[in-house]
């Protein structure tokens, strides 16, 4: 199996597998009665005939991802690609961001499921605590990012510039710092990101494109596999997702999701390349830091409601405008990333 092939079968099976998981899971929520709980002074008021509306939809592309993982896996047993064969194209570096990379996501998505189940239980919008939510999160990445280390995987690639090694105390010490404030402000980004029926979902369909594509680029078979993975899932997810959404993905899904795009970056040893193939992640999370610093020091809004995109249905636009024209920024997003990855790769 070439790796075209690989990426192929990843995107079709990741893609039918969630689809095909709604007509079960929905069902299963609604009787399990896992129904979001809305609060409108964190969203519109209109977000109200959102209430029960099931959650932990999150489900659903998560398993998709890890069944189209093990499918291509399998099926490479018998050819020339396999993520287990020791004889594979993909290095022993490589299998190590692989597997690393969805323990991270898997891990920051339990904490992100741990949020739901309380939230669905006390029948409130408010499970975990900050701090409840930040400790386990913050001890999960130390543990990605040790095994990155452990396993020599610390170089990173500056677009524009080339490849910079960090095997000094120092570059390992700015490694677990850097390391740790992407992957962190890439969870919550994310996070913020899911507020809009259909959003997180479509303006992530591009970033695992983007990964698919990057991956070939730095010759990285895994990273490929995965990104088309992710694109596939959140594409299958949509379809239940889509305004008016059936199910949402919940804490469990977007932690699932952010964890998983950071270690893409990480597994293309390029860290920063998430400012433009994320940039909707970023604006979001930005809108929202901005938001409160304004509020505490000016005591003053910036935005009618953060994150930016609750200020645009402040404004008047539809949700599915907003995803619209959030996914073309995606889009142009991943565009840019891809190209500032060919001319660094080819420096």
């Amino acid at each position: 199996m070439n790796n075209t092939t690989a990426v192929l079968i990843a995107v079709g099976v990741s893609f039918i597998v969630t689809a095909v998981l709604g007509f079960v899971l929905i069902p299963l929520l609604h009787k399990l009665k896992f129904g979001q709980n809305i609060l409108t002074d964190i969203g519109p008021r209109w977000h109200a005939k959102k209430q029960g509306t099931p959650t932990m939809g999150g489900l659903m592309f998560i398993i998709g991802i890890a069944v189209a993982v093990l499918v291509v896996a399998l099926t490479g047993k018998f050819t020339a690609f396999s993520l287990f064969s020791e004889n594979d194209v993909l290095a022993g570096q490589e299998k190590i961001k692989l597997y690393a990379g969805l323990l991270l996501a898997l891990c920051l998505s339990f904490v992100g499921f741990t949020d739901d189940y309380i939230k669905v239980k006390r029948g409130r919008n408010l499970g975990l605590t900050e701090i409840q939510k930040t400790i386990p999160q913050v001890l999960i990445i130390a543990g990605y990012l040790t095994t990155m280390v452990m396993s020599n995987n610390t170089s990173m690639i500056i677009p524009l510039i080339g490849r910079v090694s960090l095997d000094s105390v120092p570059g390992i010490i700015f490694f677990y710092a850097f390391g740790a404030c992407v992957i962190y402000g890439t969870a919550n980004a994310v996070n913020f990101t899911d507020g809009v029926d259909g959003l997180c979902g479509s303006v992530t369909v591009p970033v695992g494109v983007a990964f698919a594509v990057i991956g070939y680029l730095v010759s990285n078979t895994s990273a490929s596999v995965l990104g088309a993975c992710l694109a596939g899932a959140c594409a299958g997810y949509l379809i239940w997702n889509h305004y008016p959404a059936k199910v949402m993905m919940g804490d469990t899904g977007s932690m699932f999701l952010g964890g998983l795009v950071a270690a893409l970056a990480f597994s293309v040893n390029c860290p920063l390349i998430l400012i433009p193939v994320g940039i909707v992640y970023v604006v979001e999370a930005l809108s929202d830091i901005l938001q409160i610093a304004s509020i505490k020091l000016r005591h003053k809004k910036i935005f009618r409601m953060s994150p930016i995109h609750h200020h645009f249905e402040m404004c008047g636009w539809n949700e599915k405008k907003i995803v619209a024209v959030f996914s073309v920024v995606s889009v142009a997003g991943a565009i840019v990333g891809i190209v500032l990855m060919c001319f660094s790769v080819v420096k």
